[in-house]
């Protein structure tokens, strides 16, 4: 069993936090992306939406598992809202591919959010339903609403990946130019030191 990662949350913090779970493909893009924005306090990699208890990155890489590759998301609703959180989802991948992400391929690269509460769910159906309407993709947005059911950390090496190893060869090529790209559509919402 992976052990829970522990995140750096104050007291005053801890009882007004929320939490989102997003799949974009890779979730060392996700995890990426999310912890630049302000009033995220923590981007855990993980699984979510399979069959199997406690799966492996191994176990979930099969595409037999049913997990998506995601990243469960702590943030204070004080600093960004989740309808934000849901524009930097939509923002970030290509909603519109059906379980594939530019070249990483299967049902655990699915565009998928999923929800915690019914305003969760109510948000992301409402967005979902006007980008559809407004034309904002040259396709329809194939992305799965679903609740969370069990979210599964994923192994302590996929955690800060993108920080712990700027210059591996997918960290460099894909996920750099994709966060140089997020970063300047949400310049007003990040991290000081993500500025």
């Amino acid at each position: 069993m992976v052990a829970p990662v522990s995140t750096a949350i104050t007291m005053n913090q801890s009882d007004n936090l929320e939490k989102a779970t997003f799949g974009t493909g890779c979730f060392w893009c996700t995890e990426a992306l999310y912890e630049t924005l302000d009033g995220v306090i923590d981007a855990v990699s993980g699984y979510e939406g399979g069959q199997k208890p406690d799966p492996s990155y191994k176990e979930v890489c099969t595409g037999t598992t049913g997990h998506a590759e995601c990243v469960e998301v702590t943030y204070d609703p004080a600093k960004v809202t989740y309808t934000e959180l849901l524009q930097a989802f939509f923002r970030s991948h290509d909603p519109t591919t059906l379980n594939r992400q530019g070249a990483d391929v299967g049902t655990q690269y699915r565009s998928v959010i999923f929800y915690h509460n019914d305003e969760q769910k109510h948000l992301a159906e409402t967005a979902k339903t006007e980008l559809n309407k407004a034309g904002a993709y040259s396709s329809p947005i194939v992305t799965e609403i679903s609740p969370v059911e069990t979210f599964y950390p994923a192994e302590s090496y996929h955690q800060s990946y993108f920080a712990n190893n700027p210059n591996q060869g997918y960290c460099a090529f894909v996920i750099a130019p994709k966060l140089d790209k997020f970063k300047k559509v949400f310049q007003e919402k990040l991290k000081t030191e993500a500025v």
